[in-house]
């Protein structure tokens, strides 16, 4: 008995997802319908007939140009969602179709753009794939990242544990196993919250630094802490938290835009930027604040500035044995 509704759940997804495919396309044939709900042609042909049974008027044309499709005087009822929140979720899934499973998000699609076409609004999908495209892949991002978030979401769904050869900023590895609680893309990267079994702690994991990824066989309890309350955990620790004064030469006034917004600018009357933000300890900040050369200036915290100082130093060092001279002349004896 329960074999017989798992199978008839299957049976009424996969039908739905005919019914939305035809309803978005002029027309569509058997075998691609079978190739992309992977069945067997038979149970396409059953599938239809079973859909003209309950109502939905789907004809059949032979020929090369052949195959099926839903009468034009059939109409889906959209009105839950406007024209303009339907809008908003065609640019929304074209923007996350570049980083999930082409399958999942083209399924959707195909959904939404049912909903518009049958409304009146043909082609609406395409217009604004014309003039709006959002990338959520970084520069530098590969298949290798996406295949992991197919298999990160699977054992989300599933409540599985994870196998994971991590590597931190210092460039130490570590075997981790980890119980999943969320993905999260920020600033262009995605990252992985979970309880950390070595850590006995909830940690987050950059997935450009995972090497190797297992999903374990082993079912873990879902957490009642969610990725949104550990994100906020985490952003309002003030043990992390840091206020900064930085002052930056007007040379590099369109990447301080860039990095912190022309609302946190103040210009001074020698052209110099003041900015006050707040920053997070650790690797990141410094790997910035250094980032931007003898054009920036720390002016508060004091042992911020003495770390970016001690790290300037250090490079100095590394190049000391080239047997260049650092010039005493610097941009900001010249203009601070």
């Amino acid at each position: 008995m329960i074999g017989w509704e798992e199978n008839s759940g299957m049976k009424l997804e996969r039908m739905l997802g005919i019914t939305m495919l035809l309803l978005g396309r002029r027309r569509v044939g058997a075998q691609e319908l079978a190739d992309r709900f992977e069945v067997s042609l038979r149970t396409i042909y059953r599938d239809l007939e079973a859909l003209n049974t309950a109502g939905v008027p789907v004809i059949s044309y032979p020929g090369l140009d052949g195959g099926y499709e839903i009468m034009e005087s059939f109409r889906l009822d959209r009105q839950y969602l406007s024209l303009e929140e339907l809008r908003s979720i065609i640019v929304a899934l074209k923007g996350v179709q570049s980083v999930l499973s082409e399958q999942q998000v083209g399924t959707l699609l195909d959904k939404v753009g049912a909903l518009l076409k049958r409304s009146g609004t043909a082609g609406i999908a395409d217009e604004i794939g014309s003039r709006m495209i959002i990338d959520l892949n970084p520069w530098r991002g590969d298949d290798s990242q996406r295949a992991m978030l197919e298999q990160l979401s699977q054992s989300l769904e599933a409540c599985t544990a994870v196998s994971i050869m991590y590597m931190d900023w210092q460039g130490k590895q570590s075997e981790r196993e980890i119980e999943p609680i969320g993905l999260m893309m920020r600033d262009m990267t995605w990252y992985l919250y979970g309880y950390c079994r070595l850590r006995q702690d909830y940690r987050s994991f950059r997935l450009s630094r995972i090497d190797q990824l297992t999903v374990l066989s082993d079912c873990f309890k879902r957490h009642s802490m969610t990725i949104q309350e550990l994100d906020r955990r985490w952003q309002e620790d003030e043990e992390y938290r840091i206020r900064l004064r930085l002052l930056f030469h007007p040379s590099v006034k369109t990447r301080v835009r860039d990095d912190y917004g022309p609302q946190a600018i103040e210009t001074r009357e020698d052209g110099w930027l003041l900015v006050e933000c707040e920053g997070y300890k650790g690797y990141w900040l410094y790997s910035r604040l250094l980032s931007y050369g003898p054009y920036l200036r720390v002016l508060g915290p004091e042992e911020v500035a003495h770390e970016v100082l001690l790290q300037a130093a250090s490079i100095v060092e590394q190049y000391s044995s080239l047997g260049h001279e650092v010039g005493s002349g610097s941009v900001f004896e010249a203009k601070a």
